[in-house]
């Protein structure tokens, strides 16, 4: 700590300074009770710990506001396995494919947000805040995975998303909840890129700066310690919260400064075999999703990251399909509450479609790219959901959802159909504790579910 910070009395609200002068804020030092959640140790299984071959990785891709559901089935196994008009461009993958039938959200169900209730709870099952002063919902499945298994990566996931985070507010809550579905703690979402080419920036930064970077930290840090023993137990707390992010990005900083010396498995890119995208939204929808799940395929085949989300549209959409043959003079939030008017549940059978079909790209891009004897997608597991069914209705009961990719030994080729089973086994959140046992993260619970989703694995 330089001489002049010595001098100084300690504010509550300071700076850590470095003998150069460089300096950051410190949070607010007020003692506020602990989640145990956030003092946890990291856990971390032998399948995702392991360096032997190729890791796991999730992905999720969400789009808004339902299905047409007569449209949205499947039925019978692999090869044989016939599906609705709505999933049509899945035909090429039902050997790839779970189809989950009946599983919901109850907290969903029960919210009175038709909307906004309904969305940011999609990956956590969580309650979402009434309160308009008080933003609060679940840290969501991918986020829990970030943390505990997302620091062996440069990047601990990737949230992505083509229209952007709107603040208005509609039915009395904030259209935050409607544009994101990744949570990292219970009131704060993760920050979601819609720019590519700072996505691809993001991925191949060529790290100039690392080394600048860590001495800023080292600098840091060591007034740090020295602010520790001027503050109360309490406040000491919270400041070691905030150490742990700054370590955190120690931790990155010295794991993207390593890339290329690891033993055992190496990814099969290191330069990415893309150019870099322009420095503007593409105003061209379809260029747009495409060029996000392409650079979710770079991240994990650079193994940039192993957790990615990607919102198609947010929730409320006014995205115009206009792009579609056949889908004129409607905005999507327009065309799923239809009324049953005929001409428009097609053109939503039209837009369901087109949503199936990225996803349908992204199993394509990474099927065909071998890691070892196998091939990316195989050492994936990937979500194609939505947070209602039936779109017009506001259906939450259940909720669409394909799961795909072979990642953990996951069996796939397979229709799961749960209702008629009792509410406790149908819980969204109890796939999600499934999956995170298939990335490697085993827990005892997570949001409403402390059991695993039977029959998945």
């Amino acid at each position: 700590m330089n001489e002049i910070a010595r001098k100084q009395p300690l504010t509550r609200r300071g700076f850590l300074r470095g003998a150069t002068g460089i300096a950051l804020t410190l949070p607010w030092l007020e003692a506020w009770p602990l989640r145990a959640e956030e003092s946890g140790k990291r856990m971390l299984g032998t399948k995702a710990a392991s360096q032997e071959g190729p890791p796991v990785r999730f992905g999720c891709i969400y789009f808004s506001n339902g299905v047409e559901p007569e449209h949205w089935w499947a039925r019978g196994r692999g090869a044989q396995m016939e599906i609705g008009p709505g999933l049509a461009q899945m035909h090429p993958f039902r050997e790839d494919i779970v189809f989950l039938r009946g599983l919901y959200n109850e907290q969903a169900v029960r919210h009175k947000s038709a909307h906004l209730g309904r969305v940011p709870n999609l990956l956590s099952g969580a309650w979402v805040s009434t309160d308009q002063s008080d933003i609060r919902v679940g840290r969501t499945m991918d986020q829990v995975l970030a943390q505990k298994v997302g620091y062996q990566t440069t990047i601990p996931s990737l949230v992505l998303g083509i229209e952007p985070t709107e603040l208005r507010l509609e039915d009395g809550l904030s259209m935050l909840y409607g544009s994101c579905i990744s949570w990292v703690t219970d009131t704060k979402p993760a920050t979601k890129e819609i720019y590519p080419s700072r996505v691809f920036d993001l991925l191949t930064g060529d790290g100039k700066r690392r080394q600048l970077d860590r001495s800023i930290l080292d600098e840091v840090l060591a007034d740090a310690r020295e602010v520790r023993r001027q503050i109360s137990r309490d406040d000491r707390v919270k400041l070691d919260e905030y150490l742990e992010s700054i370590r955190d990005v120690e931790r990155r900083i010295d794991r993207a400064a390593a890339d290329g010396r690891r033993e055992g498995w190496h990814p099969t890119l290191t330069d990415p075999k893309m150019p870099r995208p322009g420095d503007q939204i593409p105003q061209n929808i379809p260029e747009h999703m495409r060029l996000m799940l392409d650079l979710i395929v770079l991240a994990f085949q650079m193994d940039k990251t192993r957790i990615a989300t990607c919102m198609l549209n947010n929730d409320l959409s006014q995205m115009n399909f206009g792009f579609l043959e056949g889908v004129q003079g409607s905005l999507h939030l327009d065309l799923t509450h239809n009324g049953r008017e005929p001409e428009l549940e097609a053109m939503y059978l039209k837009t369901n479609q087109y949503h199936v079909a990225q996803f349908a790209y992204l199993l394509k891009r990474m099927k065909g790219i071998q890691e070892g004897d196998a091939t990316l997608l195989d050492h994936c597991l990937l979500l194609c959901c939505s947070n209602l069914f039936d779109g017009d209705k506001h259906q939450a009961d259940h909720m669409p959802i394909l799961l795909a990719g072979h990642g953990g030994g996951l069996a796939t080729g397979r229709v799961l159909d749960y209702f008629g089973d009792g509410e406790d086994t149908r819980r969204a959140c109890s796939l999600y504790l499934s999956l995170m046992d298939l990335m490697g993260l085993r827990l005892p619970s997570f949001g409403d579910s402390d059991r695993r989703l039977d029959g998945l694995v």
